[in-house]
């Protein structure tokens, strides 16, 4: 429930559990065999109880705190009416369709549901009435009253055929009570057996339930040892106890878990035995014992004698006991410091920053106005930021001039704040030095005062425009000082081979071309012969660029062609040869 959950049913069938709550007033219907929420309808006031006087949700009944009584059929809400005084409980009479309702009177209202009309009140010796219930089997009417008595009526004559003082038997001598039990709880078993519940807790206690909020109500599954209690709380809780029943059907698992339970294997206990692991003997020395009666294995490892075990860690760490002793000492003192003021850890990158943030959080805290807003994580606790604490390369540089100028009024204040910096480092100096906190009054944070004038943050950022201007001033001075005292010595670079030197001329040439516009640049291009512009059939321009040889690519095509000029020529000369053997050879 959104809040708290006031009654709780279960159908006749036993596959809906009905729950009522507020707020707003509502009623949740839950399906076990689907384990899911069948349906859910709001109403217009709280519910006192309620009845399912079907076999399944199609037709409830809803007592109200406003004395309206509303029916409800499966697509809803049906009809509406009103008793004369307030009701506290009621039951329905299946032989002659009449629901009672008891409430604030001496009187129990009868509604027919047949005839649809109220017929005439069945008059009690009581004040008021708290609950009543109606036999399922013969069909008797009883009421419990605030005076202590339960009273019995016949529908069918409309008679008092009984009267119990049950406040009057449950007192005795061994008994303190300090008020007059009334009936709170009435509910028939049977032909012939029947419950009753007083105020004061008189009654024979089979069990006990403590669950951590008050209960409104409480409901037995039907034929098992299930119990639905309604809370003040927006879960309702659930209970199995197996010696009332069997777990319902739709979570028969239960009787399973409870049979594992009760059941007692026989386990062997090794109370004189210490479990350790093949690392363990490693450590202590004892490897070589394995496989022998000293160590049983099991598991992962090794039982091994206590008392064994004891011997050879004493022996090969003698100082054990001390370190014991010391650890337990130390855990000591951290109980106590915990009692006392708590010293702010900082970290160790931007520890100004993270300072600002915690007295920023803390006067969030002190605050006595406080506005209904999302509350925005803190950044020394989101990881997303834990890196910017952590690594040196986020620290804030103060001396910066973006930091300066963006933080006028920083300077008065990080005053205070780095006094109180150094404060929390000396007392976390004190308290490594010492093994106990030494007791005093904690470094209180002082209240950083800033001035909302609007000139007094003027005039902080044109000093600080100031001060940053006298800076630059000496930087360049001392700058040109160095730059005078400075003696500038020639360099030599060697060339590549097959390069080409170009003078620093060239490249000063080739930096004002590209410095000028593309017009100009098209231009000189054109007087160089490097670019025609010829017009086209359709109009437009048609610019062509012929690149430029450097020298080197000159020799290197002369050479090129000297080359092949004297290959032909050696060509030549050999066919000349060949030709002239031949000729000699047909000869002779």
């Amino acid at each position: 429930m959104p809040t708290v959950c006031t009654t709780i049913k279960v159908s006749k069938d036993g596959q809906y559990i009905l729950a009522t709550g507020t707020y707003k007033p509502r009623v949740r219907c839950y399906d076990t065999y689907q384990l899911s929420l069948k349906f859910e309808r709001c109403l217009d006031s709280e519910v006192v109880t309620f009845e399912i006087l079907s076999d399944d949700y199609s037709k409830i009944v809803f007592l109200h705190n406003d004395r309206y009584i509303e029916f409800h059929s499966q697509s809803g809400f049906y009809y509406k009416t009103r008793i004369p005084k307030f009701g506290r409980d009621f039951s329905y009479h299946y032989p002659s369709c009449d629901l009672y309702f008891v409430g604030a009177s001496s009187e129990v209202y009868r509604l027919n549901l047949e005839q649809g009309r109220y017929l005439n009140p069945l008059q009690t010796d009581a004040a008021e009435n708290n609950v009543c219930d109606i036999n399922s089997v013969h069909g008797l009417f009883a009421t419990g009253t605030i005076e202590g008595r339960v009273e019995c009526w016949d529908p069918r004559t409309r008679n008092r055929v009984g009267l119990l003082d049950c406040a009057l038997n449950s007192v005795t001598a061994d008994s303190e009570i300090n008020s007059l039990p009334t009936i709170s709880a009435l509910k028939f078993n049977g032909a012939l057996t029947m419950a009753v519940g007083t105020t004061t807790g008189q009654g024979k206690i089979f069990t006990s339930l403590e669950p951590e909020h008050d209960l409104n109500d409480v409901c037995l599954y039907p034929n098992s040892g299930m119990l639905l209690t309604a809370n003040e709380t927006p879960k309702m809780g659930i209970y199995y106890i197996p010696v009332l029943g069997p777990a319902p059907r739709w979570c028969s698992f239960l009787d399973n878990l409870t049979e594992e339970l009760e059941e007692n294997p026989e386990s062997t206990v090794y109370d004189d035995y210490k479990f350790v692991t093949k690392k363990d003997l490693e450590n202590l020395g004892l490897t070589h014992l394995i496989g022998s009666p000293f160590l049983r294995a099991y598991m992962h490892g090794f039982f091994m004698d206590i008392r064994l075990y004891h011997k050879v860690k004493l022996m090969v760490n003698p100082f054990a006991y001390e370190e014991y002793r010391k650890d337990k000492i130390r855990q000591k003192i951290e109980e106590t410091r915990a009692q006392r003021v708590q010293l702010k850890k900082l970290p160790k990158v931007n520890k100004e920053l993270a300072l600002k943030l915690i007295e920023e959080e803390e006067e969030k805290q002190k605050s006595t106005w406080k506005k209904k807003v999302k509350s925005l994580p803190n950044i020394l606790t989101d990881d997303r930021f834990k890196v910017m604490f952590e690594n040196p390369d986020f620290q804030v540089d103060e001396e910066s001039e973006e930091f300066r100028l963006l933080n006028p009024l920083v300077s008065k204040i990080s005053e205070k704040r780095k006094k109180k910096l150094r404060l929390l480092e000396q007392q976390e100096l004190r308290e490594k030095e010492e093994e106990e906190e030494p007791e005093g009054k904690p470094s209180d944070a002082e209240s950083s005062e800033s001035s909302d004038d609007e000139k007094a943050w003027v005039e902080e950022v044109r000093k600080q425009r100031r001060l940053l201007q006298q800076e630059e001033k000496v930087k360049r001075q001392e700058r040109l000082k160095e730059d005078q005292q400075t003696v500038l010595k020639p360099q030599f670079y060697e060339i590549k081979a097959g390069e080409e030197f170009r003078s620093f001329k060239d490249s000063a040439t080739k930096q004002k071309l590209m410095n000028k516009t593309l017009e100009d640049r098209l231009k000189i291009e054109a007087k160089n012969g490097t670019l025609s512009v010829s017009d086209t059939t359709v109009g437009s321009k048609q610019l062509t660029f012929t690149l430029k040889r450097s020298e080197q690519q000159k020799k290197q095509q002369e050479a090129e062609k000297l080359h092949r000029q004297e290959r032909k020529r050696l060509r030549r000369s050999a066919g000349h040869l060949k030709s002239r053997h031949k000729r000699g050879r047909s000869f002779h």
